[in-house]
């Protein structure tokens, strides 16, 4: 296949032959038309960053990440060929601080940069006054994608249109939110540091008091062929219940 292709992740070897038998040739010059990334959610997450906006195609890795038998990376990339796969643009998000801007798929958070003091800091929804202050370990803000992550991780719940607003133990009633996808969070630190991250970059902004952080969708997408495939509940489900601790490779 004439395509420039780019593949990223772990135990590469293993999947470069199944690449090569289908003509997909990884070449690591010029700018590729195409990532294959190999491995699990944090593979394609550090491919968009490192990449941006160009087509993900990702593919579980056997070894650490089993596959039901309609979703092995041979039958992922004999759907891909003959153009069964579905283009699915992810929402990104940005976090505006005044070190920098930071950008996410799954979701932004801001913590305590102290693990034995709490944050305080106070929140504005679209420049209105949502909470004078609150106390706690820190807020998520997430995207529909992210919703499964932490933000289900402290809500218990997901959501399927907007962006999330999760309160991470935090000392007062507050509720978390589900927002209309156009929203912004202004986040004011009161008392801190607090320290500021998206998805697992592993770049990350102190942010000291008075300083303002403002969370909301960038307004760019993230390109991936065949998502619901690749988050099928059967697969995860082998994922978590069928590989024993010693079968796990790092």
């Amino acid at each position: 296949m004439n395509m420039k292709v780019k593949l990223l992740g772990k135990n590469l070897d293993d999947i470069l032959p199944v690449l090569e038998e289908y003509g997909l040739i990884p070449d690591d010059t010029g700018t590729p038309e195409l990532i294959v990334t190999y491995g699990g959610d944090g593979a394609l997450l550090g491919a968009e960053r490192q990449f941006p906006g160009i087509p993900k195609l990702p593919l579980r890795d056997a070894a650490t990440a089993p596959t039901c038998p309609a979703h092995s990376a041979k039958e992922i990339i004999g759907k891909y060929l003959e153009g069964r796969l579905k283009l699915t643009r992810l929402p990104k998000l940005q976090a505006v601080a005044p070190q920098g801007i930071l950008t996410g798929i799954n979701d932004l958070v801001i913590n305590s940069l102290e693990d034995t003091s709490a944050l305080r800091y106070r929140v504005f929804i679209d420049g209105e006054l949502y909470a004078m202050e609150v106390v706690g370990d820190g807020a998520c803000f997430s995207s529909v994608h992210g919703s499964t992550a932490y933000y289900r991780s402290i809500t218990r719940g997901v959501f399927r249109v907007g962006v999330g607003l999760a309160f991470s133990n935090s000392t007062e009633v507050v509720d978390h939110l589900v927002l209309p996808e156009e929203s912004k969070v202004t986040i004011e630190i009161l008392r801190g540091p607090g320290v500021v991250m998206a998805d697992n970059d592993p770049q990350k902004f102190q942010v000291q008091v008075g300083e303002k952080v403002v969370f909301a969708q960038s307004g760019e997408f993230a390109p991936v062929w065949g998502l619901n495939e690749f988050m099928c509940p059967e697969c995860r489900f082998l994922r978590h219940h069928l590989l024993s601790p010693h079968e796990k490779r790092n």
